[in-house]
């Protein structure tokens, strides 16, 4: 159902998630300064206020309807950078895209990396994404030093790892404060170019145990799964794995010996509006996956790839959270733990005999999970879905998964959530409580607040 986004006053923005499925209205200050920043949070009323930065959080994380919403791109300055010791001071405005236009010629590259590289630093500590290199790497925030936090009472607090505040921070989707700036530790790469091992897998079981035979030889791994495949070829996928180019390692007359540490992500023609939903049904997008994996190699080692085919295939394709039609998206990330695979079989094969028209759909190994309380990743599977939003029988059939997902200790991921029920969330989140508590001493009129907060009782 189309939701009304008429501006009524002046004052006002429709605010969605990347997703688009639930817009609603807030008043948006964009501060320019720390003073700017405390001014909006001191004056942003009873409706409170919530920290964006790009706005590809999928669900209402933030979102904030009726109060003020803190737009921080305006925070976008590298403030400084240590090229010997690796590490760079930046506001929370920078996206990650920045930080590698900047870095990557001094030999240095962001630890982690989520699907996209269009986020804000601010946006990837609230959110503490992953990236393909969880298992070695861990979680964006175990590579921040410290951050500047702008609490509810106005003050601004240097916060530093170890503490209950920056664990709360990090996954704490903005409800513990305003991420002002941080400090990163980057990871160091000779080259610009990526060693890929491509091959196709023919089911959900071979992939895992394809995945487990060569954990440590890969510093990134991920599958792309055809999620309508059924019976013996149900979760079959490209298995894709690589790691940075060392110079030595280039062909001898590979132009990257001229220019290693080149940087040049490109961009596809914008697609229009929307795309219809029915581009994307169950037959679409079945012929769309059997070309995919059919073309697919059967194995092809080595190939030299750049930095953005490999971590960032989409980001060429301006708007693409429109493909699914005008009714938007709904990402569904959830992981269940090591010893659970037979619920990853079951989900599988339920969204297969469903017929689930996902794009994309992607596997992923998590290694250990951070300090965070609401931090979501997890020893154990990671699966992401994109699903149309019409799609009818949606919300039940991911209810009935969100209690496959908890009853084997599992959770969902809470910065893309846009569905989740309340009482599915402390069976997810074991440490749900400690966060409230935290939150309640910290802002016990919870001026940081958002839509999300607001429908889970966070």
């Amino acid at each position: 159902m189309a939701v009304e986004t008429r501006v009524p006053d002046e004052d006002c923005e429709a605010i969605s998630g990347w997703g688009r499925t639930a817009p609603t209205l807030a008043r948006v200050h964009r501060p320019r300064g720390y003073a700017e920043a405390v001014e909006a949070l001191l004056a942003c009323g009873r409706r409170g206020a919530v920290a964006r930065g790009l706005g590809r959080a999928c669900g209402d994380a933030a979102q904030n309807a009726g109060g003020t919403v803190l737009d921080m791109t305006g925070f976008d300055r590298i403030l400084a950078v240590d090229t010997a010791a690796g590490l760079v001071v930046c506001e929370a405005g920078v996206t990650l895209h920045r930080l590698m236009e900047a870095l990557l010629p001094f030999g240095w590259f962001v630890p982690v990396t989520p699907g996209t590289r269009y986020v804000t630093v601010g946006g990837a500590i609230g959110a503490d994404v992953h990236g393909r290199n969880h298992p070695l790497s861990g979680s964006f925030c175990r590579h921040v030093t410290a951050l500047e936090l702008l609490t509810a009472d106005g003050e601004i607090r240097t916060v530093l790892p170890g503490t209950p505040l920056f664990d709360a921070t990090t996954g704490g989707l903005g409800l513990t404060g305003v991420i002002l700036s941080a400090t990163l530790r980057l990871l160091p790469v000779e080259t610009s170019l990526m060693r890929v091992d491509t091959e196709r897998v023919p089911d959900l079981d071979e992939l895992m145990a394809r995945f487990a035979e060569d954990d440590g030889r890969y510093r990134y791994s991920v599958a792309r799964i055809d999620p309508l495949a059924r019976g013996a070829a149900t979760g079959r996928a490209v298995l894709t794995r690589g790691d940075h180019v060392p110079y030595d390692a280039l062909p001898r007359r590979h132009r990257a010996r001229r220019v290693p540490l080149d940087f040049r992500p490109g961009r596809l023609p914008a697609p229009p509006p929307y795309v219809p939903g029915g581009l994307l049904g169950r037959t679409s997008l079945g012929l769309f996956n059997e070309l995919w994996y059919r073309r697919a190699p059967r194995t092809a080692t080595g190939r030299l790839r750049s930095l953005p085919a490999f971590f960032h295939p989409l980001d060429g394709i301006p708007h693409r959270n429109r493909i699914h039609g005008p009714e938007g998206f709904v990402r569904y990330r959830f992981v269940v733990p090591y010893g659970q695979e037979d619920t990853l079989r079951r989900i599988v094969r339920r969204i297969a005999d469903r017929g689930c028209p996902s794009f994309p759909a992607v596997l992923k190994r998590f290694g250990a999970g951070g300090p965070g309380p609401l931090s979501f990743p997890l020893p154990g599977w990671a699966l992401a879905l994109g699903l149309p939003a019409g799609l009818p029988g949606l919300g039940r059939f991911l209810d009935a998964l969100d209690e496959e997902v908890a009853g084997a200790g599992g959770r969902v991921d809470l910065a893309e959530d846009s569905r989740v029920r309340p009482e599915a969330l402390a069976a997810m989140y074991p440490r749900l409580d400690e966060f409230r508590a935290l939150r309640a001493a910290l802002d016990p009129r919870s001026v940081l607040t958002s839509d999300l907060s607001r429908r889970l009782g966070l």
